[in-house]
Parts: structure tokens; sequence; C-alpha cells
């Protein structure tokens, strides 16, 4: 009986176990790529921290400026930026066509409907990076989600809007708004990954002074904004979506190696009992 030669064999293998690699490693790539807000649910009534993660999908310019529209039917009372080094931060409050009443019985007018982050050139979120943007906001209105469309700009004047809902389908559009869940306030003891703190928590600044946004979010009689501010600094490396793909290689590459182990143990013992 005859075997193939084992250096051909093995070429097959290695071409094998790489097109696997690659079939893993895209699809993995492409997920983490759009903008994204944790965590995955808050509870109503307290004060959480939402984490918008941007990354840059841009392979010939980077990231300068993101901006997030907040909910003006269902508005947060207070919202406030994490100052980030090397991104400005401002926050627009518009004055509410129909004020609203929160879950305390107290009246809304005004309210924070758009932050803007503007980076400074040596800041700039470059391919393979991305940069999460903190905002304390609070009360959580007592609804079934929240979502929060959000603008992202490129130095060369490309603009990406995440503001597409996911269909009835399931299936997920191309620039899917960021969304998270609210849990009821009765269910908080059991929900997984609901953040909450006081007002203010991790932010470091709250909405007052005068200007208006220019993010291109659609927002109403726009009025007074603060600009958060803070020195120059790089852009985070995408070291968790590294660590994935790299995982995901090795566990490959490792099963490849004991299969070859495997195919020439028996193409020895095969060549010795013939």
């Amino acid at each position: 009986m005859s075997h193939p030669p084992r250096r051909r064999l093995g070429a097959r293998l290695l071409a094998l176990s790489t097109l696997t690699v690659l079939g893993l490693a895209v699809p993995a790539t492409a997920a983490l790529a759009h903008v994204t807000v944790g965590p995955a649910s808050i509870t109503a009534g307290t004060y959480s921290v939402l984490a918008f993660k941007v990354p840059n999908e841009s392979a010939t310019a980077k990231t300068s400026e993101v901006a997030v529209t907040l909910p003006s039917d269902h508005p947060f009372a207070s919202v406030s930026a994490r100052q980030l080094p090397g991104w400005t931060a401002t926050l627009t409050r518009t004055k509410l066509q129909n004020p609203v009443t929160d879950d305390d019985n107290a009246t809304i007018t005004e309210a924070v409907t758009t932050v803007t982050w503007r980076a400074d050139a040596s800041s700039r979120i470059a391919l393979g990076q991305y940069v999460e943007f903190d905002l304390s906001v609070g009360p959580v209105p007592d609804v079934r989600e929240l979502s929060f469309p959000a603008v992202q700009t490129y130095d060369d004047g490309t603009v990406v809007r995440w503001n597409q809902p996911t269909p009835a389908s399931g299936e997920e559009p191309e620039h899917p708004v960021p969304t998270l869940a609210v849990t009821p306030a009765a269910a908080s003891s059991t929900a997984p990954g609901s953040a909450t703190s006081s007002p203010g928590t991790g932010a470091a600044a709250t909405s007052s002074g005068a200007a208006s946004s220019s993010s291109g979010a659609d927002t109403a009689a726009a009025g007074p904004t603060v600009t958060v501010t803070a020195t120059p600094a790089a852009a985070a490396g995408d070291s968790d979506g590294a660590a994935r793909t790299l995982g995901v290689v090795g566990i490959v590459v490792g099963a490849a190696g004991a299969l070859l182990a495997a195919v020439a143990l028996r193409s020895r013992r095969g060549g010795a009992g013939s």
C-alpha cells in the first residue's frame, strides 16, 4: 500500500490550517469594528457609567471626532463626561419641546442631548486602535432599552453614522445603532452586567456654559454647553481584539501540529509493516 510523501502531506495540512486560521480570524476582526455601548444592561432609576467603544475602520484615515445623541424622549437629568487625555468633550443642552417628568416626579425642561468628543492631532484613533468614551448619566429612565445614535468623523472628511436599528429578522445592519437594555428596578438584585454610581462618579464636568455642537447629530434648539479638555496622549491599542485573534490562531496551529504528528507516526508504522 502506497503512502503520500510526508512533505506533500505536511504542505496540505499546513495550507488547511492556514485557511482555517483566516476563516476564524477575519470574522472576529469584523465584529470588533462596530461602535458599541456598555455595559450590556443598566438598572432603571440608578446612575450609571456608559462606555462608548469606538474603533477605527479606515486604513487611510484616523478618527478625529465622535458625537453621540442621547435620548430626548426619555432624557437624563444628569450627564457628565469623563476627562480623556487628548480629547475635548462638548455637552450640548437642548430645551425640550415637551417637558417630561422623571421617576422622582421632577419636571425636566432641558437636558443634554448631544455629547461630542474632538481629538488633538496626536490623539486621533488610527487603524487597529480604539478609544472608550465614558459618560456618567442618571437617573436611568424606566424603559425597555435605550439607543444612542453616533456619528464618527475621520480626518479625511469621511462621516459614518451608526444609526441603523436591528430589523425584526434579527440580521445585523451595516451600521447598527449602539443600544443597551434597561433592567426594571425591582429586578436589579439579579441583573447581570449592571453598572451604577452616584451622580457624577468618574466624570470631570457637569453641563453648563454656552455654545452649540457642530457634530452633525440632530438636535433642536441648541442651548448651553460645557467643554471638558485634557492634555494630548496617544490612543489605546486594540489589545483585546488582538488577544482574541492570537488565541484562536494558537488553538488552530496547536491542533494542526498534533494532526501532523499523528499522521507521521501512522506513516512510520505503515512503512514498517509493508
